[in-house]
């Protein structure tokens, strides 16, 4: 038992340990390494029916090009006024309306786009126009120029995500405004998929960091995952995934970032599963029961979940049910960190 007057001579002792910039490593060890991780974000899902209409306000009160980015960022509760989804994660949802433009920048935080609702808007990246239609999955790879258009007759909206956190953390962050609000564009929509979406690479062609791809659409991305639900057989923690890939690496399309699409046959229920990596989910097709950490939640088409580090999951889909996800894992392979439980 440690009596009142050592507790007194130890806060003494603490006290002036502060006075010179000093800590005892013992008060803090515990929660300096944990016996497990402890993420501070918690489960959480976004309804995009309730969010649009904040969107479409959004719209009304401030352009495109006054906010350079028009967009309602997805915080989660436990980490309010952090602009964070998970713990290591950003993402939000952007508006562009019709004619509008996001002026054109560029920044070390790597970024995908999932298109949500409309046609019609594109993406620049680096002098190449990219369309975008619901489902395709668009990147914009660190210290590319890019900026954001729209000749649509209505709304376009889409999510990002990026590595903001993680960058953050780091204390690495540059930006940089483009001298015009628009690229010129040089180069013709679908020049990047002739050049690395065919399987073949030049000899002078070296490993890039992301992906030299801009867009995966989503109607060969919906093929895929139909060809391999017919042929293989489904992962009873996963279902039916596809990763979205660098074809100069084989590695993920973002070197912070993993993206891919999962399709769970109605019915399908998966095994619980964890990982150290925290991750979102946006539903695409049919509808999905989340069961996160002892959470129910259920998502319609256009929900995006929350889900944190070490958090055990089962899906249970109805009807047909096809999602998007993306996480943190790369850093943790790349640090030698991520695990996953499989029960």
């Amino acid at each position: 038992m440690t009596s009142s007057s050592q507790l007194s001579e130890r806060e003494s002792y603490y006290s002036e340990l502060g006075n010179h910039s000093l800590a005892p490593l013992w008060a803090s060890l515990a929660r300096l390494v944990p016996p497990s991780p402890q993420p501070s974000a918690q489960a959480f899902a976004w309804k995009y029916a309730e969010i649009r209409q904040h969107l479409l306000t959004a719209g009304n009160l401030i352009t495109a090009e006054e906010a350079e980015r028009r967009v309602l960022v997805l915080e989660n509760p436990s980490l309010s006024g952090q602009s964070r989804i998970t713990d290591t994660l950003y993402a939000g949802l952007q508006l562009i309306l019709p004619g509008e433009v996001a002026p054109a920048h560029r920044h070390v935080q790597s970024a995908l786009r999932f298109a949500i609702e409309g046609e019609g808007a594109y993406t620049a990246v680096n002098g190449e126009r990219v369309s975008m239609s619901p489902g395709d999955f668009i990147i914009t790879p660190a210290w590319t120029w890019h900026d954001h258009g729209s000749e649509s007759s209505g709304p376009v909206v889409w999510l990002d995500g990026l590595d903001v956190p993680f960058i953050d953390f780091l204390k690495a962050g540059f930006r940089e405004q483009y001298e015009h609000a628009s690229q010129i564009a040089h180069r013709s929509e679908g020049e990047a998929r002739l050049r690395f979406g065919s399987g073949m690479l030049r000899p002078s062609d070296k490993p890039t960091n992301s992906s030299p791809l801009f867009k995966y659409p989503y109607d060969q991305t919906k093929a895929a995952l139909a060809l391999i639900s017919k042929t293989e057989e489904i992962d009873a923690h996963r279902g039916f995934e596809i990763r979205y890939i660098n074809p100069t690496t084989g590695g993920d399309a973002l070197p912070t970032i993993s993206a891919g699409m999962r399709l769970l046959p109605d019915g399908f229920k998966t095994s619980p599963y964890r990982s150290t990596d925290g991750s979102v989910i946006v539903l695409v097709e049919g509808s999905l029961r989340a069961t996160v950490a002892d959470k129910e939640i259920t998502l319609s088409p256009k929900d995006v979940l929350a889900i944190p580090a070490w958090a055990s999951v089962t899906l249970e889909a109805s009807g047909e049910t096809v999602l998007f996800n993306f996480s943190d894992a790369p850093v943790h392979q790349k640090l030698g960190l991520w695990r996953e439980e499989r029960s």
